[in-house]
């Protein structure tokens, strides 16, 4: 089994990072001349990947130009929000609602993704299937993390999540996820977190650990800190 397409998550308004945000999208900026949106395509790319689904709300209209002048070989659809921001829920419910697929492979762009996460991913969506799960995501342990301001989210022990103790481990903008988690009737402004909580009360959520260092665009002073790296 192999994952077919890939959402990248683009609506968001990158309020962290005013005043550059207030006329390039948080995706669309760049470190090092790449911008964070191109080097998350460049990665599914790697990972065999041709389908690519992209959700748009705040500043649109770059991300269709971005695409035209980029002229990029892989399949690419735009779905917008619409007249109002659903969040990371409603957004993947509103980009997976007419697909025949059923797994989706889902990136935050606000991680500075290279190709070093590859085998990693293979190695997530091979346990995804083996194990015949509903929800996988990618974490790493917060020492590994550039922004040293970041808490931890989670814990993780023989790839299951849970929240008990002493919170070590990240999600770093990554995971895999089945259509059927989505239920509800209406698309509606709602985060992934309650997906994710859903799952944690009943102890079926899921995170593989990755070894590579974390860098994230979390805020103003992070930018400019990675842009001198």
């Amino acid at each position: 089994m192999r994952i077919n397409t890939a959402l990248i998550l683009c609506a968001g308004f990158g309020k962290r990072l005013n005043p550059i945000t207030l006329n390039t999208p948080k995706p669309l900026l760049e470190i090092k001349d790449i911008s964070m949106l191109e080097r998350c395509i460049n990665l599914i790319e790697k990972l065999g990947i041709q389908k690519i689904v992209i959700n748009t709300f705040y500043l649109k209209d770059q991300f269709s130009e971005f695409l035209d002048k980029k002229n990029l070989s892989l399949d690419f659809k735009i779905i917008e929000d619409g007249e109002h921001i659903l969040d990371t829920g409603g957004g993947i419910q509103n980009m997976i609602k007419d697909s025949n697929e059923n797994d989706f492979l889902i990136f935050n762009p606000d991680t500075v993704w290279s190709n070093n996460y590859r085998d990693e991913i293979l190695k997530m969506e091979k346990i995804y299937f083996s194990k015949k799960i509903e929800n996988i995501l990618l974490l790493a342990n917060k020492k590994l993390s550039f922004d040293k301001k970041l808490k931890g989210d989670f814990n993780l022990k023989n790839n299951l999540i849970n929240k008990e103790s002493e919170k070590e481990f990240i999600y770093i903008g990554c995971q895999i996820i089945n259509k059927k988690l989505f239920t509800r009737d209406k698309i509606e402004n709602y985060s992934i977190l309650e997906i994710w909580n859903y799952l944690l009360d009943r102890k079926k959520l899921y995170g593989y650990e990755s070894q590579n260092d974390f860098y994230h665009l979390t805020d103003l002073d992070i930018f400019k800190k990675l842009k001198d790296l």
